[in-house]
């Protein structure tokens, strides 16, 4: 076995934003001649300027926007005092160095929230928070975790863990009816490999290491684990289990209960873990299984095991262009029958192929030529019309032979629908282009623009049934409320299964002016996630329960199954030291 360490260092090059997704060398900007310009180095968009994308949100909305006056972010952000159990802090800074806690403001604040969803970013930039942190506990190792949760439980001390921050479902929403002291417990100082099993393909990882330090550890030992959701830069290994998560490649690596094997988890009872990892193993029923979407309700997860892959031999990107949503889905359905299935495929509808347009370069020369070739084709000889086509976006990984064999066989299963082939550099460009939306919402939030992307997973015959009812429900609802200009919807698929995808929606609503609009927004994206539901659409994908859909449990969980699940959290966790209220652990 190889012991990996992951420098402290490099944990600490890449600054954040204290209260919003990303580095904070990277923002959107509008230029004095209405292009926007992606700051910084990081993605393939950064430093071009991007004429279309402005015009196009107008266009879209139906509305004029003011680019001159975005809202202005609170400065001298209110939070209040911390709530203070003297005796709890006091055996805290007896037992830990200084470094391992923090009550000052900033520290509190930038740990009372989560960084992607607009209900919290609003609040923290533009308003003030209901409830904030009272202390933050940086956790340093496992035996770390076990005397803050012994201290804890002694003092009747809320805790809540708290990874990369990148949670979308109001999962770190701090529960505002909590009277005891809640405390923060930060994992990302355990950011280590412990150790790298080459022979047998496993690595023991620290639960706080997020998914970029992560892969950098592993690839230079030759490996990697995979996974790779859109939120990998800032996620953590922790995060993902807690949320049972999914990652672009899934068709290659799986989803993150087919790469762990065995987690640690911190409990008042004490170490929930399988003793050794194995490939599979038939005992009965197993415990740790509870973990995967356990969202902090049971513990603090401080390691796991997981299965790692030697790096591919080759990456390529691939397009496909189909006439309309239709086709492109049948496409879908059966090439998810084959034995070529790519690491990730996805399809974006016409909506969202042309905001994915906007968001380019003026082409010049040579570019602009082929472009208007390509166009020419489409639209005069194949008769594909702007207003319905879409496109597939394909990343293709293994040996030289795999990867020429899943590329024939795409290509040809993907002509008997109708589909026409699109180069690597669209595709490549249209899977990096997944890491920039985040900046985009908070970007479009300070001209008053509510957006939110939300997944649900379909069966292929309820597919067309789900999208319809969707952009009738925010239809009808932005008619209810009488908000200013249009609303906006697009939607795309992203995984692929044998019985049905995952399908993602990304809505966008235009509220200057609108009284209690965060409000008014959060009512709207409620009533889309009932339809979804009453169409055969699941709770969530991947993104888990959190606070804003717990009240959806009661209809598709058994009343028996609640309660046997709280059952199991009062005997771990009786006096409710974990109390974040995520999931069914929040409903009365």
């Amino acid at each position: 076995m190889v012991k990996q360490e992951t420098s402290q260092a490099n944990q600490t090059d890449n600054k954040q934003w204290e209260h919003k997704w990303g580095f904070a060398d990277t923002e959107f900007t509008v230029n004095d001649d209405r292009s926007v310009t992606l700051t910084g180095n990081r993605y393939p968009l950064c430093g071009l300027k991007l004429p279309g994308f402005l015009p196009y949100m107008e266009k879209a909305l139906g509305v004029a926007i003011d680019w001159d006056n975005p809202r202005q972010e609170v400065v001298n952000k209110p939070i209040a005092p911390p709530h203070q159990n003297e005796s709890f802090c006091a055996e805290i800074a007896e037992r830990f160095p200084s470094r391992c806690f923090s009550q000052e403001d900033g520290d509190r604040l930038r740990h009372s929230h989560g960084y992607t969803m607009i209900d919290e970013t609003n609040k923290v930039l533009y308003d003030r928070l209901e409830r904030a942190a009272d202390m933050v506990f940086y956790c340093e190792s496992e035996s770390d975790v076990q005397t803050l949760v012994q201290l804890a439980v002694r003092h009747n001390v809320c805790l809540v863990p708290y990874g990369g921050g990148t949670s979308v479902s109001g999962a770190l929403i701090l529960p505002s009816e909590e009277d005891r002291m809640i405390v923060v417990v930060d994992t990302t100082r355990m950011n280590q490999v412990e150790w790298i099993d080459q022979k047998n393909g496993r690595a023991c990882v620290q639960a706080g290491i997020t998914g970029r330090h992560l892969e950098e550890a592993l690839q230079k030992e030759g490996f990697t684990s995979g996974h790779e959701p859109d939120s990998r830069e800032f996620s953590t290994l922790g995060g993902w289990i807690a949320t049972n998560c999914s990652g672009m490649k899934k068709n290659r690596y799986g989803n993150i209960e087919d790469i762990v094997e065995t987690i640690n988890v911190v409990t008042p009872a004490g170490i929930l873990t399988q003793q050794f990892p194995s490939p599979r193993s038939s005992m009965g029923m197993q415990l740790q299984d509870l973990c995967f979407g356990s969202e902090g309700n049971l513990g603090l997860i401080t390691k796991a095991v997981i299965r790692i892959r030697p790096l591919p031999e080759v990456q390529k990107y691939g397009s496909l262009i189909f006439s309309n949503f239709s086709q492109g889905v049948a496409f879908l359905q059966q090439l998810s029958q084959t034995n070529f299935i790519p690491a990730s495929i996805r399809l974006v509808d016409n909506d969202q192929f042309q905001w994915g347009q906007s968001i380019k370069p003026k082409l010049t020369g040579f570019a602009a030529f082929v472009d208007r070739l390509q166009k020419l084709y489409l639209f005069k000889v194949l008769k594909f019309s702007p207003q319905e086509l879409v496109a597939a976006t394909l990343l293709m990984e293994g040996s030289k032979e795999e990867v020429a064999y899943q590329e024939k066989n795409i290509y040809a299963l993907a002509k008997k629908y109708g589909g026409v082939v699109g180069g690597s550099s669209n595709g490549q460009r249209g899977y990096l282009l997944t890491y920039t939306i985040a900046y985009i919402g908070q970007f479009i939030l300070k001209f008053n623009l509510f957006g939110e992307t939300f997944e649900t997973t379909v069966s292929w015959d309820k597919i067309e049934a789900v999208r319809e009812a969707v952009r009738e429900e925010l239809e009808s609802q932005h008619q209810q409320f009488n908000l200013p200009a249009k609303p906006y919807i697009c939607s795309r698929v992203t995984q692929v299964y044998a019985t049905g995808v995952c399908m993602y929606f990304t809505i966008l609503l235009y509220t200057k002016g609108v009284d209690h609009a965060p409000e008014v927004f959060n009512q709207i994206y409620g009533s889309l996630r009932q339809r979804v539901m009453e169409h055969g659409g699941s709770i969530s994908h991947h993104h888990g329960v959190g606070k804003i859909r717990k009240k959806f449990m009661q209809s598709i969980v058994s009343p028996t199954s609640i309660v046997l699940l709280k059952k199991l959290k009062e005997a771990s966790d009786p006096l409710n030291t974990f109390g974040i209220r995520n999931n069914l652990f929040g409903l009365d």
